[in-house]
């Protein structure tokens, strides 16, 4: 049949005529796995093939647990300085503005206010895409900041923590952090209200070592990296073989670091219903 056949030959299509699909419209899991991106969005970013959860920022949490996505934004400007005048590959203002122009966000992690199923809860999500989430010293004090919040109103507090570590351009400054937020939620703790830890893809370095293993309950999404220094490290410094699954989430909760780990769908329900529990209030539907 002919019309299978090109007739003429030496014909080409400039590049800009060609039909490329566009990028974006599907995503691939670790597993191999292929799913239209709206389809991924509707599921909470999570992969109905295979159960992956994808990494998402603070703008995407907020959004799944702030009723209607009602909430006001605490502390918003708040942005680093550069006291140490740090310079690597770039000096670290330009890598902050460069940072700021990309994420579209002032530092790593954002704070907020909100209704959730009815009542007011605090949360700070980090957001990894900001220099892969490393805790400098606007995370510390917009935590601490929050923290204050939640004391002053007596509301519940959720982290919520996607983190590599510490921030390296801001040496022991972004150290003192895991002291300030630990200390903060001691007083968290005195003034009896509830602090739920909600550990992301992935949760490693000062932020592990700080207030996200501070939580009265300490809670994960499926598959997460979770640790202080990456497998790699801990392989190379013990020169022994790691288990399998090591420091990953479903690793941690059989080993009595988690308290349990809960889909993305249901993260609202539970952390509301463990807020209930520790207040002895009225469980919500």
């Amino acid at each position: 049949m002919a019309w299978f056949k090109r007739k003429e030959k030496g014909i080409h299509t400039a590049t800009e005529d060609k039909k490329d699909i566009p990028r974006g419209l599907w995503y691939k899991t670790p597993s191999g796995k292929i799913i239209d991106t709206e389809e991924l969005k509707r599921n909470l970013y999570v992969s109905p093939e295979d159960g992956y959860h994808v990494r998402i920022g603070s703008k995407e949490y907020f959004e799944l647990f702030f009723d209607d996505n009602v909430f006001t934004e605490l502390d918003a400007n708040l942005t680093s300085l550069d006291p140490l005048k740090f310079e690597d590959t770039k000096k670290y203002p330009d890598r902050l503005k460069a940072a700021q122009e990309k994420t579209k966000l002032k530092d790593a992690v954002r704070t907020a206010v909100g209704k959730s199923l009815g009542k007011d809860l605090v949360i700070a999500a980090m957001d990894f895409t900001f220099i892969g989430g490393s805790m400098g010293s606007v995370v510390g004090e917009k935590i601490a900041r929050a923290i204050n919040y939640s004391i002053e109103h007596k509301i519940p507090f959720l982290m919520i923590s996607k983190s590599g570590g510490a921030r390296m351009m801001e040496a022991s400054l972004s150290l003192m952090q895991l002291v300030k937020t630990s200390a903060k939620l001691a007083q968290l703790a005195d003034a009896q209200i509830p602090y739920i830890s909600l550990c992301t893809d992935p949760t490693t370095g000062g932020t592990t070592a700080s207030y996200a293993m501070l939580g009265d309950i300490n809670i994960a999404e499926p598959n997460a990296l979770i640790g202080f220094a990456g497998p790699r490290v801990v392989k190379d410094t013990t020169g022994k073989d790691l288990p399998e699954g090591f420091q990953r989430s479903e690793f941690l909760l059989e080993h009595g670091f988690l308290d349990a780990i809960y889909e993305r769908k249901n993260l609202k329900k539970q952390v509301n219903l463990y807020i209930d529990l520790i207040q002895n209030l009225p469980v919500r539907d």
